[in-house]
């Protein structure tokens, strides 16, 4: 079970890229991450006050987010820095480069997530699961490749030094999920709910202190109808991978792969709408992400 809701969060990851890139698309970045994420935050606020209120009718239907102490409460806001942190060099990126060549980089951190795991939880994938990850893996490495047709040189690029920096840090919060499903024994909607409070919290901060004095020297900040749809495909996303976490037999090495695979949806998508190049070629390294999907998923 734990696979399919896997897939469900990539499907819901490849719209909410989707969204990232119309929004940010000749749009200022900070104020773009503030009411994305305020739309996640209205979506959890009826659980947080139903949780209070209602705690039988919210545990039934599987929405209950009990009550935390104050360490769980800490817990959360590093889950909300990490995040947020993440997020900023991701839009950045996103803004600055095609869809079609963050996607895939931003999908190698499984290849950091794989050592984590091993070295912090001990996870064993099977022999198959191996090969569809190092199928997977060989893929973004030919992106890098056909990256340089288009100009963007990967070691020169400080956009690409972002996106692999939000991978890097991205794959610090997996771990972190991990640790405090089966570690800490949270329950995954207090992780949801809490940690989008927390980060409407942090991104009122950043714009407050950096946005709102700059903004007449930065990109203008423009509405778009995607914003709102950003934060409710992410609190989808998110709810379905956490709920895939929290089972016992699921492995954090296949679910962030799972996820990140989202790139085959914004790459279909997201390249012939946004009218990028060398759509062909990529097409062939996604054929062979797709492979390694299957293969992950025959084998679980």
């Amino acid at each position: 079970m734990w696979i399919w809701l896997g897939l469900v969060s990539m499907v819901f990851l490849g719209v909410y890229d989707l969204c990232k890139k119309h929004a940010l698309t000749d749009n200022a970045v900070l104020p773009t991450l503030f009411f994305s994420n305020l739309a996640s935050v209205c979506l959890m606020i009826p659980v947080l006050l139903g949780s209070k209120f209602f705690p039988e009718l919210m545990g039934g239907i599987g929405l209950c987010a009990e009550p935390m102490g104050l360490q769980w409460h800490g817990y959360m806001v590093i889950k909300a820095l990490i995040v947020g942190s993440s997020w900023i060099c991701a839009y950045f990126a996103l803004k600055h480069l095609p869809i079609s060549i963050v996607s895939p980089v931003r999908a190698s951190g499984p290849v950091w997530t794989l050592i984590g795991a091993i070295l912090i939880f001990h996870e064993q994938p099977s022999l198959m699961q191996w090969i569809g990850m190092g199928l997977i893996f060989f893929c973004y490495l030919l992106f890098s490749l056909l990256g340089r047709e288009e100009g963007i040189v990967f070691h020169r690029s400080k956009w690409i030094g972002l996106i692999f920096l939000a991978t890097l840090i991205g794959t610090c919060s997996t771990l972190f999920d991990k640790w405090l499903i089966h570690g800490q024994g949270m329950a995954p909607v207090q992780v949801l709910a809490w940690y989008f409070v927390y980060l409407a919290i942090f991104f009122t901060l950043v714009n407050a202190l950096l946005w709102w004095p700059n903004r007449k020297k930065t990109t203008p900040f423009r509405w778009r109808w995607t914003m709102p749809l950003i934060g409710t495909f992410l609190v989808i996303a998110d709810f379905a991978y956490f709920m895939a976490v929290a089972e016992p037999e699921a492995l954090i090495v296949i679910l962030s792969i799972l996820r990140r695979c989202s790139v085959l949806i914004s790459f279909f998508v997201g390249a012939f709408l946004f009218r990028e190049v060398n759509k062909r070629k990529k097409a062939w390294v996604l054929a062979g992400i797709l492979v390694g999907v299957l293969l992950i998923i025959l084998a679980g």
